[in-house]
């Protein structure tokens, strides 16, 4: 069977901070950087240039407090910049809190009345800017209806939702935990991400955020999980996707570095991977070079 790889296929992330001038790189993250919005917007004229058009934006602010507005002011200015660029922004609390984890804590558990409501305000604040969808990363339970009725609530019946449905308590990670700063900075997050052990409720969580009103599903991490991937695609009629993460994605470079694979090579190899077991949207930091290399 020919697999056929397009740039359509793909959706860019981003990680967006305060200020200005600023293009951070990322401590074992190479190739990516934490941008300022001004050089956010020179950086989406290339990914356009190379016939990109998804991005998904994430905040990695300076200070620790659920505020959104670098995201917020961001959205407003790619939309009014670009023509035909679907943004998409994560909506999560881990780089905007004090102890990194992606909820409102009581104890050491989440608040998960109080998670809904945080996350819901900053989906709607999102989609008011201009988002065309928002993605809840969370992973608290009933985290898609909470956000499609104040999205409803508030005449923004437009705005859709892409789910993290089945996100696993994975070890790659590491990289992106870097560029958002928003590694836990005490116990883990297995009481609320899924055991990577555990098919069967990734699938239930799959299910649950169709009935809720996603969108796009989500598979996350898109390599160790394929056979996620391929189960939804098979019993799901809503597109699923694939988030090629951080360490997957460093893994290759790094690799490749030390001439221990040809990166081109590998990475249609992994993206081919992805397609075959049934993803119709691929997340991936390699975006940029497969564009270059389809051209």
């Amino acid at each position: 069977m020919q697999i056929n790889i397009k740039k359509d296929n793909f959706i860019y992330p981003y990680f967006v901070v305060p200020g200005k001038n600023k293009k951070e790189k990322i401590k074992n993250f190479p190739g990516v950087y934490r941008f300022s919005v001004d050089y956010l917007l020179k950086d989406i004229e290339e990914l356009r240039k190379l016939g990109l058009g998804k991005i998904l934006l994430f905040g990695a602010p300076d200070k620790k407090d659920i505020t959104d507005d670098t995201v917020i002011s961001a959205v407003r200015k790619i939309k009014n910049e670009f023509d035909n660029l679907v943004v998409m922004t994560d909506v999560c609390l881990c780089a905007y809190t004090s102890h990194g984890h992606c909820g409102i804590m009581r104890g050491d558990r989440i608040d998960n009345e109080k998670t809904l409501k945080a996350l819901a305000k900053m989906a709607v604040s999102h989609a008011e800017a201009g988002a065309d969808f928002v993605a809840p990363s969370a992973m608290a339970k009933n985290q898609v209806s909470a956000i499609r009725k104040a999205l409803d609530a508030r005449g923004l019946k437009k705005t859709k939702i892409m789910g993290y449905s089945a996100k696993f308590a994975s070890n790659f990670y590491g990289p992106f935990r870097n560029a958002a700063d928003s590694a836990p900075k005490f116990g883990d997050r297995s009481s609320y991400q899924l055991d990577f052990a555990n098919a069967k409720n990734a699938m239930k969580e799959i299910a649950d955020d169709i009935k809720e009103g996603a969108d796009i599903v989500m598979v996350k991490p898109a390599l160790s999980y394929l056979d996620i991937v391929h189960a939804a695609k098979e019993k799901f009629k809503t597109p699923i996707a694939a988030y090629n993460v951080s360490g997957e994605y460093s893994f290759v470079k790094y690799g490749a570095k030390q001439g221990l694979w040809d990166e081109k090579k590998m990475v249609f190899e992994i993206i081919t991977a992805i397609k075959r077991a049934g993803a119709d949207i691929i997340i991936s930091y390699h975006a940029k070079d497969v564009a270059k290399w389809l051209s």
